[in-house]
């Protein structure tokens, strides 16, 4: 009997922080969680996806940390999800696993990890999920499509705090939310984002300890000024700032 794939199985070590942390999965979702780690592995040897590649960190630090957004997702209405910077898949490929009735967007402006999530969702069967290849800032511009049309917006390695609330706000509905992963330096970024917040109507709810981390949540509290986001590169390179 041949062994199973090095991450077709969660180790031990997840299983038990993710009860400690109130998280429950249907044994198929794990299942299928296991199989895109695989598929993020073999991919990772033909390109820069991620840094992590032991087994039990990839559960750790691309699962937990992904799931650790269900707790939010379940007390709120949630009927569509944008995971932006998606890169190899999280958090977005674990949340579309776990939700399937959330329709799921993974948002990279890397044609050839665009394609990588592609065929992720399609060998996974993943009907509820769309992958959008393009700039946070063309996505977004006024008079997008995609402009004032997610519930929530997630991300995290997309920057700093006020980077990242220029380049996610613009996408959500009125009253959405941003939900960011983030670490150890969560409060210092949320007081560098006081003129971003300002500038994009936006406000700080709530921040959530998670076995890996930080969330913040930050409300969309009115419309965004047409002006936002501004041009591609300009956010990183010129953040806003009082």
């Amino acid at each position: 009997m041949s062994a199973l794939p090095p991450f077709a199985a969660p180790p031990g070590s997840f299983l038990e922080a993710a009860a400690k942390a109130g998280l429950e999965f249907e044994p198929s979702d794990l299942e299928r969680i296991g199989r895109w780690l695989g598929l993020l592995e073999a991919a990772n040897r033909r390109m820069n996806l991620t840094r992590i590649t032991d087994p039990e960190s990839a559960w750790h630090r691309h699962v937990l940390d992904s799931l650790s957004l269900l707790p939010i997702l379940h007390s709120i209405t949630c009927t569509s999800l944008l995971d932006l910077g998606s890169g190899g898949g999280a958090p977005g490929l674990p949340l579309a696993i776990t939700c399937p009735g959330v329709a799921v967007g993974l948002v990279d402006s890397v044609g050839k990890k665009a394609r990588f999530l592609e065929a992720c969702a399609s060998e996974l069967a993943l009907h509820n999920v769309r992958v959008l290849n393009g700039r946070a800032e063309d996505l977004a511009a006024d008079g997008a499509p995609e402009r004032a049309a997610w519930d929530v917006v997630c991300a995290r390695a997309v920057g700093r705090l006020p980077v990242l609330l220029e380049l996610s706000v613009p996408f959500l509905v009125e009253g959405g939310l941003l939900l960011a992963i983030k670490g150890a330096q969560a409060s210092v970024e949320i007081e560098e984002s006081r003129a971003a917040l300002h500038a994009l109507h936006a406000r700080v709810i709530d921040t959530i300890a998670t076995p890996t981390g930080t969330i913040v949540v930050v409300e969309k509290a009115r419309k965004t000024p047409r002006k936002y986001p501004r041009k591609a590169g300009e956010p990183a390179r010129n953040p806003l700032a009082g």
